[in-house]
């Protein structure tokens, strides 16, 4: 074949072609380019959303073609404000990875993107991040590839301020036009889909992660540091506190712990073998302030609470710590997990994760029972009435084989994985129970320990921050918007256990407290109770939320 016929051959010239293409970098206006993007996020970037929204969309076209119009009306609003010529390849290819990334997340673990969430990702800490970013994420970010292409290739006019400005007026209107044409057909059947399932707007990427992001950015500006106001400065330790015995109060704080796995609960399995051999105080009902640590563990701390949630005024002002510290309890936050959340803001407080125990920690993370490592001495260096916070790690997901030791693996098989995808239900279950059970040997432990520390008059309080999802319903992990969050993320153990010594000073009824712990109690119980077990008087305490109030003699 001589050269001119092969360079004339449909192959060698179908290569040319796409060549060409591929090489080609054509002229385009950055409103085109947000238009392109737009259609892009409504027609690739949102599966997850139209499963929801319009499961069948071949007959339920009109619907579908009208919430098309309308979700992609929504990301242009925010394109429109937020892309501009010399930022636009920058802040498009964020939002193409981002939304990839939150579409992979939504769809494996049932999760939601609003406000808390974007808040859990702002402030979780290199190792649970690194826990979530599997092999599983890759495939995700391999899709974004051509359209990341596109953005980059091409060419953006240069325009006048004043011709942009004319274009992002009309864009922006076109976009709203858009939204209204969408609407209009539908109005009265979109009015009740909004009402009745308000949370389907927290699966609309990007706008979902723009919108949840603005609104935390607007309460927690970057750079600017959190200050916290004062309360209970009127609190005061009862004067019969200097009659007695010094008070040591270890509280533990768990972590993805939930009631309906909990054995002490009357779970099928029994996962907590070595409480029930101690005779600890059981609360079946308890409900957590929040589905996830970000909300839960400021709000269980605060006098607000869930009853008059008010995620401002909770993050703006001081905990009950604070105001046993200025009463003069004196307090200890240790943590195994990823900071207090304010809740400990200038207390003292010891990061357990810097340890190095070879038994217990592997140089990424440390199993809880680092917590209770010099314990008894942490106790001993105040010799006045003292709490303790254990800052759980818990059964922080999706990774549970990790949170315990090889010993405590008791239920097999057991999934390894960070992609919950690849692992049965009852692999997960398995994993999951198994850390739980490693929870209540920590407990036990230690009891043992306070049991036997002398001169202090010693109780133990464990309460879960929130609960965890476990495959029902196709969710997974936890949370979820508090409105729509199922009763597995809401639902949480506690306990409580009180030496000789405490119950002979404060002269407890043990008939009492068994009637009240099988009554419902909430987060919101926390704050007042803690007053209530330290003899702490202020002005905050509410004596209907302290649990043990009626069963000490004299109250």
């Amino acid at each position: 074949m001589s050269t001119t016929a092969l360079h004339d051959s449909p192959l060698v010239r179908a290569w040319q072609r796409m060549r060409t293409l591929l090489l080609a970098r054509p002229w385009m206006g950055t409103e085109t380019l947000i238009v392109g993007a737009c259609l892009y996020f409504s027609l690739f970037a949102n599966g997850v959303f139209w499963r929801a929204a319009a499961p069948q969309p071949l007959t339920q076209w009109q619907w579908a073609l009208s919430l098309f119009l309308l979700v992609t009306a929504a990301n242009g609003v925010w394109l429109t404000l937020l892309v501009w010529r010399r930022t636009a390849r920058v802040v498009l290819s964020l939002l193409v990875v981002t939304s990839a990334l939150a579409g992979h997340y939504m769809a494996a673990y049932g999760i939601y993107i609003d406000a808390d969430m974007v808040r859990n990702v702002l402030h979780t800490d290199w190792r649970e991040a690194s826990e979530l970013a599997g092999v599983d994420a890759l495939l995700p970010l391999l899709v974004t590839l051509p359209a990341l292409a596109v953005i980059w290739r091409m060419r953006l006019r240069e325009r006048t301020w004043k011709r942009t400005l004319a274009l992002r007026v009309a864009l922006l209107a076109g976009m709203v036009g858009t939204a209204v044409l969408g609407v209009l057909p539908v109005t009265q059947p979109l009015t009740a889909f909004l009402r009745n399932q308000r949370e389907v707007r927290y699966l609309v990427t990007p706008a979902n992660v723009l919108v949840s992001l603005a609104k935390v950015v607007s309460e927690e500006p970057p750079g600017r540091a959190r200050t916290q106001l004062p309360i209970g400065e009127d609190a005061v330790q009862s004067p019969a506190a200097t009659m007695r015995r010094p008070r040591l109060l270890v509280l533990v704080v768990g972590e993805t712990a939930r009631a309906a796995n909990w054995g002490l609960n009357g779970y099928a399995r029994q996962t907590t073998p070595e409480l029930a051999r101690r005779g600890v105080l059981n609360f079946p009902r308890v409900t957590a302030c929040g589905s996830s640590t970000e909300v839960s563990l400021p709000c269980m701390f605060s006098p607000y609470g869930r009853a008059q949630y008010d995620e401002k005024a909770i993050r703006g002002h001081q905990s009950v710590l604070h105001v046993l510290q200025r009463a003069g309890v004196a307090t200890l936050w240790r943590d195994n997990q990823s900071g207090c959340k304010g809740v400990c803001s200038g207390l003292q407080v010891e990061d357990m994760r810097a340890r190095q125990d070879a038994a217990l920690c592997n140089g990424v993370r440390c199993h809880d029972g680092i917590l209770l490592e010099g314990l008894a001495d942490a106790a001993r260096r105040h010799k006045g009435d003292q709490v303790i916070v254990l800052h759980m790690l818990g059964n922080h997901g999706p990774t549970y084989f990790e949170r315990y030791p090889p010993a405590f693996q008791r239920f097999t098989p057991v999934c390894e994985s960070s992609d919950l995808g690849r692992c049965s239900r009852e692999q997960i279950v398995n994993a999951y129970d198994n850390a739980l059970g490693y929870t209540d040997h920590v407990l036990a432990t230690a009891i043992d320990t306070l049991a036997t520390l002398p001169g202090y008059d010693t109780a133990l309080l464990y309460v879960s921050d929130h609960g965890e999802s476990l495959g029902e319903k196709g969710l997974y992990l936890h949370g979820m918007p508090y409105s729509i969050a199922p009763r597995e993320q809401l639902e949480v153990p506690m306990v409580a256990w009180f030496s000789d010594g405490w119950r002979a000073s404060t002269r407890l009824d043990a008939a009492c407290l068994r009637r009240v712990a099988t009554a419902p109690h909430s987060h919101d119980d926390l704050f007042h109770t803690l007053l209530g077990l330290t003899d702490v008087r202020t002005s905050l305490y509410q004596p209907d939320h302290d649990i043990f109030l009626t069963c000490r003699a004299g109250q």
